[in-house]
């Protein structure tokens, strides 16, 4: 089997040096290298991944390497793989296959080419290769110790998988865990979207009417960054709590019929099926901007807005152009996958330090003891340890409690 199936080898050095800038500002990996190196606690594991391969996946992937394990990585979005991070892999000794650019096809291939390494462990993007392996490799389930899985839409794949009594090992949610989505979902991509949306298509936000789809953490985050550039925010929901929470904020709550006849830029953060469609895209004013941030590209039906347009044509890189039998132009961004790592670099290097320390320990976790099948939270005092790492590497001193006060709180007496 081949070591690795990437573009060109040739790469690794531009890859080696993004990897170099994005280990200097991970201090949580750092110490948690510190902490486990002497000991090579997965030293004997195979871990396979499906994650999105840029410099700081890439750092995970090559920290897991270091600490013994034999890791094998594919891709989880065609446009989100960096060829050079890819390279740099295959060199770093990473079992490497993905392409930018890869059909639907060749990304199938490269999942099973990854559980062709006989994995032990699972580290999961989106929960494609969970999906998979219970597919096409349900004779392999029981040597699996366990997965981890980091996104809101995986997630919900792996519950609904616990539910109808399909999953047959054990799956640590990540996504659920308070140092990830209070900060990856909400800082990261609120972030990491627009820059995605600036440095793609350089257009300005000030003034825009700007339609975040879907208020949960991701998209309280793009709608908090975004309010900051001088957005008009409009947030559309389907709950009622969080859409009263969204103008409460101080943003204008309304349908997507609403407001797709005055939103100027459109973005989806649901992750759901069919979010913009065939009856928005006929409302909507010439030159809007249409992208997506959730986990697969199903939110803004394509298939609808190709039968509506009299031509497409790529008018700037990541960006497609739809020109309606009225003149109007629909601009849709990165072909409407996650805009802000198909169209840039995705979240601040900082916020998945954090995200990514969870995904490493949850892999410990399985290293050490054998879980029943289920879904699990991340452990609370794994997700103390690594917000106390951050803190302490920022040089911030938590308040501790008095013997007192512990006492206090632990009485029902006044």
């Amino acid at each position: 089997m081949d070591e690795y199936r990437i573009a060109d080898i040739k790469l690794a050095s531009s890859g080696r040096a993004k990897m170099e800038w994005a280990w200097d500002s991970m201090p949580v990996l750092k110490s948690l290298k510190k902490e486990y190196l002497p000991d090579l606690p997965l030293k004997g594991y195979n871990v396979a991944a499906c994650l999105h391969l840029e410099a700081k996946t890439a750092c995970l992937l090559v920290l897991m390497k270091d600490l013994g394990a034999n890791v094998a990585a594919a891709g989880s979005n065609p446009l989100s793989t960096q060829d050079d991070i890819c390279a740099a892999l295959a060199e770093s000794g990473v079992k490497v296959y993905s392409h930018r650019g890869m059909s639907d096809s060749q990304y199938f291939d490269n999942l099973r080419s990854v559980i062709d390494t006989s994995p032990d462990i699972i580290i999961d993007d989106g929960a494609d290769l969970i999906a998979l392996l219970h597919t096409e490799y349900r004779d392999i389930l029981s040597s699996i110790k366990g997965a981890s899985e980091e996104t809101t839409t995986g997630v919900n794949r792996i519950k609904s998988m616990e539910k109808d009594n399909i999953l047959q090992f054990p799956v640590i949610a990540v996504n659920d865990a308070k140092s990830k989505y209070l900060f990856d979902n909400r800082y990261g991509t609120g972030q990491s979207v627009l820059d995605g949306i600036m440095r793609t298509t350089n257009h300005l936000l000030a003034g825009k009417k700007i339609v975040v789809a879907g208020y949960g953490w991701c998209g309280r985050g793009v709608a908090s960054r975004a309010s900051a550039m001088g957005g008009h925010v409009i947030v559309v929901e389907v709950d009622p709590h969080r859409a009263f929470e969204a103008m409460m904020d101080g943003y204008a709550v309304m349908s997507m019929d609403e407001a797709s006849a005055v939103g100027d830029i459109f973005l989806t953060l649901t992750g759901n099926t069919d979010v913009v469609r065939k009856q928005h895209f006929e409302k909507m004013k010439d030159g809007v901007l249409l992208g997506n941030a959730g986990h697969f590209d199903v939110e803004i039906n394509k298939v609808d807005l190709d039968s509506l347009s009299v031509s497409v044509k790529e008018t700037r890189n990541n960006v497609q152009t739809y020109i309606m039998e009225d003149g109007r132009k629909l601009h849709l961004l990165a072909e409407g996958r996650l805009v802000n790592l198909a169209a840039g670099d995705g979240h601040p290097v900082e916020i998945m330090d954090l995200s990514f320390a969870l995904q490493l320990e949850s892999v410990l976790l399985f290293s050490k003891e054998n879980w029943k099948p289920g879904v699990y939270n991340v452990p609370c005092d794994i997700d103390r340890k690594v917000m106390e790492k951050k803190l302490n590497s920022m040089g911030i001193t938590l308040e501790k409690l008095t013997t007192g006060q512990v006492e206090y709180l632990a009485s029902w007496k006044e």
